[in-house]
């Protein structure tokens, strides 16, 4: 068998079909490609067409996958193009399947693979790539101990760290030849994977404790050293890790994790914009967080950092949130909580004649004494926003910000088809999946999407222009703020958050507002006289550059 030119086995060199005829013959590809030489454009298109043959979202995925391993540009350009239909494809929710069937179904992976029983391979798997310390932006990393809504999913999880950087490229232009994937394999507590013997990661039982720690600590050694300006990217690690890393690492690194400052920000926006209809400012605000893991606190915490700014004190703006978890309504006289829930712990007497069912404090009850202005859901808990804590919520504010978060759509709280009547057209909704407007007494209600992905591509790519140290809670509340922006929510029915079908302007817009936030608190370490200009420049455009000469 004739062995394939080198150039047509490089995603981000091959342009198969679009290959001129002199570039064929230069490149030695006579006969190696059929006669005719099109465009970019007509690759979309045949492109498209054939992904439209495929039925199942799966199917779908795994065409894109592959084609992605063959021609990176087209790839790219045919996400974007489509990139409001194909967004949930190349993530959440499909990705989630994907995952599940990953060992299985192993085609081809350009990640990096870090072993908890081989911490001594750290530096050497980042040497081995032959990066120097300018060649990378970002990395995104995952030790999949809690993927989306799936759980643990060990190396199975590599595929959220891809399939979030294909999220960076498509929405704010990250260069896809500057970024890595980095799966953190620390074994699985999935028995299913375990007993799976295709499964391709390490077959023990979840590391924990003071291994687990210093297989982090030299991670991040590793990948700073090497690659001094890039962006780490922490995604889908359990709740106590993902807190615990973040709280210690992010003034030593340039660290962000999208699951508490990304999720925390998105409600930011959504609430900033909610304001612009109350008139209210943070100071004003009661939250009631149903399902506090890592996103929900995270949520609370920007929230409580929020109130701060508006002129409350650390402790006035913690008895403005209350959480709610699978033990009820959170106090500090539970035993065992986790370090991330006592900092809102309520105090037991302070509910000590609160009604109880089944000996804990439920949504209900903490709606109606507390009469909260947001309440988030979190939770997974499929139709626990119901009718009678929606008509408590209209009961107690004029305007409630009601954000059920929770996805795909068989965990979400409750739909919004249900909470705009129920409310009687009052709620500001938002909610974690794409949803279709709401026709309500002559009024079509746009349901805005709490999609960390009009955030996160944004934030990373200002974070990239900018230089900057480290991700500061300005920079997140510049990027909740630039979202917000993007909408206006005064009109009657309208969305609380901006569409995802425009979301490479929408991350160039947060991105020039993080680097200008940046520059501001003195972490920026680029100047640009124009940063408009150069967040547009810093953009990868899926275009095919000049070939190599052979």
């Amino acid at each position: 068998m004739p062995s394939t030119p080198r150039i047509l086995t490089d995603p981000l060199a091959n342009r198969g079909t679009a290959f001129s005829r002199e570039e064929r013959t230069r490149l030695g590809l006579i006969g190696r490609l059929p006669s005719a030489v099109e465009t970019l454009e007509q690759q979309v298109a045949r492109c498209y067409a054939q992904l439209q043959r495929h039925d199942a979202d799966i199917d779908r995925y795994i065409y894109l996958d592959q084609l992605r391993e063959r021609n990176e540009v087209l790839y790219f350009r045919l996400l974007i193009e489509h990139l409001a239909e194909l967004l949930p494809i190349v993530y959440d929710p499909t990705i989630g399947e994907a995952i599940k069937k990953w060992s299985r179904d192993y085609r081809q992976s350009r990640a990096v693979y870090l072993s908890i029983d081989r911490v001594e391979d750290v530096p050497t798997s980042f040497d081995e790539l032959g990066l120097g310390p300018g060649d990378v932006d970002l990395l995104v990393c995952s030790d999949a101990e809690e993927i989306l809504g799936i759980g643990d999913w060990g190396v199975n999880g590599t595929d959220i760290s891809v399939g979030k950087l294909a999220v960076y490229t498509a929405a704010a232009g990250i260069d896809p030849a500057r970024v890595l994937a980095v799966n953190l394999d620390c074994g699985t507590d999935n028995e299913s994977l375990l007993n799976d013997p295709a499964y391709l990661g390490n077959r023990h039982s979840r590391v924990r404790g003071e291994r687990y720690d210093e297989f982090i600590a030299a991670y991040l050694r590793a990948a700073s050293e090497r690659f001094p300006n890039a962006l780490l990217h922490f995604e889908d690690f359990g709740p106590s890790n993902a807190r615990r890393i973040l709280m210690e690492n992010s003034d030593r690194y340039r660290i962000f994790n999208d699951d508490m400052q990304g999720t925390g920000a998105i409600v930011m926006a959504a609430v900033f914009s909610s304001m612009k209809v109350t008139g209210q400012t943070f100071a004003d605000q009661r939250l009631v967080v149903y399902g506090a893991g890592t996103a929900g606190t995270g949520m609370a915490d920007q929230i409580h950092a929020g109130m701060i700014r508006a002129g409350l004190s650390d402790a006035e703006a913690k008895s403005r949130i209350w959480l709610i978890d699978v033990d009820g309504l959170v106090t500090d006289s539970m035993d065992d909580l986790p370090d991330y829930q006592q900092a809102y712990a309520r105090p037991a007497a302070e509910v000590a004649d609160w009604e109880r069912s089944g000996g804990t404090i439920g949504l209900l009850e903490v709606v109606q004494r507390t009469r909260p202005t947001i309440l988030i859901g979190t939770s997974t808990d499929h139709g626990a926003f119901t009718r009678e804590v929606v008509e408590a919520m209209a009961g107690g504010v004029d305007r409630p910000v009601i954000l059920p978060l929770s996805n795909p759509t068989e965990k979400i709280e409750a739909v919004p088809s249900d909470i705009i009547p129920w409310s009687r057209g009052r709620a500001l909704v938002a909610t974690g999946i794409p949803v279709e407007p709401v026709e309500y007494e002559g009024t079509s209600y746009a349901i805005g999407q709490g999609n960390n992905a009009l955030l996160y591509p944004g934030l990373g790519l200002g974070t990239i222009v900018s230089g900057a140290t480290r991700v500061t809670d300005g920079m997140l509340l510049a990027a909740a703020e630039a979202v917000a922006s993007q909408v206006d929510p005064t009109t009657l029915g309208a969305a609380i958050l901006p569409p995802v079908s425009n979301l490479r302007a929408s991350s160039a817009t947060v991105a020039v507002a993080v680097a200008r936030q940046a520059a501001a608190e003195g972490v920026a370490t680029i100047d640009h006289p124009d940063l408009i200009e150069a967040v547009q420049e810093a953009m990868w455009q899926p275009v095919y550059p000049d070939p190599p000469v052979q």
